[in-house]
Parts: structure tokens; sequence; C-alpha cells
């Protein structure tokens, strides 16, 4: 049986045999490995003859979704693969070499080898153990003679030109831009300016695999990635939408409904996209498809007019399955409320009160929702605010304070200059650095980012609320037993998707996306004040 990383690298090697051609960190794995039993390396190679993938499954179980995540490593299903290597295959040119970006255990390159007999297959894979799965299953299918591996950062590549064209399939790693040093941002801010695009550095990585691809395509190549979808709203998306509109040529976008667990251990929202490098189709295809059974194929979808999708500046509304039906009786939330996300503070390590704060004055100190679990935590309605966190919040002038209060105050502020408070970019741009300007209480609050559908919570103890949740003004006066039936509703009804689900599970609600969500007609609720 495989136990750890080590036996998993013996089994691979095995499987490899001695016609071996690896890379040094490949062979660093290679020290000490233990030879499998033979009858774990039969069965082995049975399942992979049969079509399987036993030791990316293996790997899988072996590393937790977290630390896979941490290199954006998550494997795709084989009806997914299927689909995209029968798209490449319906295109009216026959690649001559295949290059997948990251490659894994090489699910993709071992269905494109079978489907693309003659053409030369690239693998990119910075993981020296996922590299010497690769191998192995590519010594057992048979397709090693014509299989170069590189391990190594895709960005890092440099592909020989070829006679003939180029396929570029796979699943980018997916890796929030916390993760991502800043000499790569700084790499992909130059690259993206180098084709005349603005990219923000809030980028993730898998961003950054398109705009490589964008560098090492030539026209006549072609491909199909899947990603999170994210990209075709948020801002950061923009570089990549104005490629797929420019030399990238995009061809066809399929979202994946987000309520299909697409890939195991994350929840996210998958998007397949298609592109013709400098050869963009007069129309792009797009198509939303609720379960994998109805992915192929990915030649079907409605056209839309390039000159509509450039002019849009989010991509979802043209996937977006429809909104339900408005039921008699009820009306759009953002009817009845404003929605405002919650006050950033540019600082919470000093904006939300600690022992620093033990002298300033109580009317500064406002109990606070400062995270998720507030909400979650509170049921229906938040009654009492003793178990919150209290931010501070000063006035802007402060010479409206007592002697007393402004020697504390001043005592604050130059610990809160020592912690560089006054430096940040939101502090610099307030009236005063040290004035959060937290809003007035929201009669009504609601998570803003969870692993799950948007709590809502009737704000009765009159808690202010930072940025981690959104806060809901009547435009009109609402009476508490209205306000009460309100947050029921919401809470029976909204699901995860109204909202947009990131790679990593996470379910994010703008406030637009709150505005549309449908409640009962005020007058059938005892609404007046």
């Amino acid at each position: 049986m495989i136990h750890n990383e080590s036996s998993l690298a013996g089994l691979a090697l095995a499987l490899i045999g001695h016609d071996r051609d690896l890379s040094p960190e490949e062979q660093l794995l290679s020290v000490d490995a233990p030879k499998p039993p033979a009858r774990v390396l039969a069965v082995t190679k049975g399942l992979i003859g049969a079509g399987d993938d036993p030791l990316g499954e293996i790997f899988c179980q072996l590393r937790s979704p977290q630390v896979r995540r941490l290199y954006g490593a998550t494997y795709t299903p084989k009806t997914v693969i299927d689909a995209m290597i029968a798209w490449a295959d319906e295109q009216a040119i026959r690649p001559t070499r295949i290059v997948d970006p990251g490659a894994g255990s090489g699910r993709y390159l071992s269905a494109a080898a079978n489907r693309f007999p003659d053409a030369r297959l690239v693998a990119i894979e910075i993981d020296p153990l996922a590299a010497l799965i690769l191998r192995a299953n590519a010594y057992v299918l048979g397709f090693a003679h014509r299989l170069t591996v590189f391990v190594k950062d895709y960005r890092a590549i440099k592909l020989p030109r070829i006679p003939g064209s180029t396929l570029f399939v796979g699943n980018p790693p997916y890796v929030r831009h916390h993760e991502i040093p800043q000499n790569w941002k700084n790499w992909f801010a130059k690259g993206a300016a180098s084709y005349g695009f603005k990219a923000s550095k809030l980028a993730g990585l898998h961003l950054h695999f398109f705009l490589k691809t964008r560098e090492l395509a030539r026209p006549g190549d072609f491909g199909t990635f899947i990603t999170a979808a994210e990209w075709m709203d948020v801002n950061y998306g923009s570089v990549l939408r104005e490629m797929l509109a420019d030399g990238l040529g995009g061809a066809a976008l399929h979202l994946i409904d987000p309520k299909v667990r697409l890939f195991t251990g994350a929840l996210t929202t998958g998007v397949i996209t298609c592109f013709r490098v400098g050869n963009r189709p007069p129309q792009f295809t797009v198509r939303t498809v609720e379960s994998l059974d109805d992915l192929a194929p990915l030649s079907g979808g409605r056209a839309i007019e390039w000159p509509e999708i450039e002019a849009a500046p989010r991509w979802s509304i043209f996937v977006r399955q429809a909104a339900p039906e408005r039921r008699e009786g009820e009306v759009e939330l953002g009817e009845l409320f404003k929605v405002h996300r919650g006050q950033v503070t540019g600082c919470n390590a000093v904006w939300i009160a600690g022992e620093k704060a033990r002298d300033l004055p109580n009317r500064f100190l406002h109990s606070t929702v400062t995270k998720a679990r507030d909400l979650l935590s509170a049921g229906e309605a938040l009654d009492d605010t003793t178990p919150l966190r209290k931010v501070i919040d000063l006035p802007v002038d402060l010479d409206e304070l007592t002697s007393v209060e402004k020697k504390a105050v001043q005592a604050f502020l130059e610990w809160a200059r020592t912690m560089k408070a006054d430096k940040g970019f939101i502090a610099t741009h307030r009236r005063a650095w040290w004035t959060v300007g937290l809003r007035e209480p929201a009669p009504i609050l609601c998570t803003y980012m969870a692993r799950r559908a948007p709590a809502f919570v009737h704000n009765r103890a009159g808690a202010r609320h930072l940025n981690i949740a959104h806060g809901l003004y009547p435009v009109q006066p609402l009476s508490q037993i209205a306000l009460d039936e309100i947050a029921r509703h919401l809470n029976a009804t909204a699901s995860v998707m109204s909202g947009r689900t990131y790679a990593g599970g996470l379910v994010k609600f703008e406030p637009g996306e709150v505005s549309r969500l449908h409640i009962p007609d005020i007058s059938l609720l005892g609404a007046s004040a």
C-alpha cells in the first residue's frame, strides 16, 4: 500500500523503469524511494491502462486540499477533459504540438495523446512529485517517447517555434494574489502593458497563465482552459476579457453551474474558455450547463456579437441563468433597501480596540460586527452586543475633545503611528487618518463572503459593521415586524446560486447581487413604523 509521498514516488519510478531522463528535482525524490510490491505495481499498471489515474488519486489523498491549494493543484474530472479535448479535435487545424501548462498527473495529455497520435506533447509542472506521476502514466500508456516534461514555472518557460500549430489545453492553477510574490506581480503588469493592457496586481495565478499563453502563442494556435469563473466579473479580470477580445481570440465560454462539485476538495464556479489565437470568430458563443453530463459538445451555445461583449463591464450577464421570475406580491430587495458594504478600517490591529484603547473615551468605542461568525452565531436577530468587539471611531476635529479626552487620544495616536496606521492607503485617503468613519447601524446585516449562502440578521442591538458584512438600510420606515419577516424570508430563500463562488469555496455577494434578491411586498408584512 502507498502511505506516504516517498512510497508514491517509488511506485512512479518503478512504472517508469530504467529509461529515465529526470530533472534534478525529480532525482532528489528517487533517493531512498522504496520499491513497491509486485502486486501493487501490476494492479496500478492495469488501472492506468484502463483509463484511470490511480497515482493522481493517491496524490490527492496524501496532499490535503489546503496544501494543494497553495500550489493551485486541482485535478480535473475525466468528463470535463474529454469534452475539452473533443472540442480541440473538432477544429479545422490539427495540432503539431500540445502544451499543458499545469500538467499535474497528465490527465489532459493522456487524453490528447490518444486523440492526436502524431502530436508532440509538452508538460509543464512545477511539482516534481506530480511530474514523476505524469511520466509514469506516459510510460504505461505508451506516449513517453513524444513527451517533454519541464519541471518549472510556466511563466519562465520558453518554447521553440515550430511548423504547424500548438494546442494549449489544461487547468491553470488557481492561486490568489496574496500568495503570489511581488516579482511575479511585476512580471504580470509589465507583460500585460506590452500588449497595451492594464493589469491589476490583484489577479490570481490563472490569469498569469493566460497572459503567458498569449506570449507563447502564434496566429493559428488555439486552446481551451478551465478556470474559476470570477475573472468574468471582477475588475482584475478585465485584462483577460480584453485579451480574449484581442489577440487571444475568444471563441466560446461554457459556465458550469455552481452546484456541480467540479473539483474534489474545492467548491468553485468553473468556466471553460475556448480561444483561437489571431483568429477571433465574429461572434462569441456562451452557454451555461447544469451538469457535467450536458457539457459535451462544446460547440453549442448562444452567439453574441463582439461589440456587445466588449461594451459589457461584466461577462456573467451573458451566461448567468435567468433570474427566478418575480412572483406576485414580490419586489426586489433594492426597491426597499440601500445595500452598503461595511467600513474598511485600513488597520484592524489598531482600530479594533485592544489593550492600548483602554483609556479612550467610551463614546468613541462602538460595538461592531467584525467577522462573519458574529452574524452566523446570532441567528435571526442580534439582540446583544456583549460578544462583539469594539471599533474605535475618532472625530475628524480633535479640538472638540475635553482636555482629559484629548490627552488619552493623543497617547493612543502616538502608539498608532508606531503601528504605521497613518501610512496605509486607506488612512492617507481619509479626511483625517485617525477617523474610521463607521456607518450608522443598519437595521439588517448580512454576511458578504462565506462558504455558504449569506446570513441575514435583524440588527436589534444597533451594532455597527465592518467590510465583512453588508448593511441593509430601508428607504422608508419599516416596522420591527417587517424587518423580522424580511430577514427570515431572505434566510429561507437566498442561495449560493445568486452569488459568485470562488476557488476555495468562498461565496461572495456584492451589494448589487443582494439588491436583486426577491422579498415579499411590504404591504403584506405590517410595514408601518
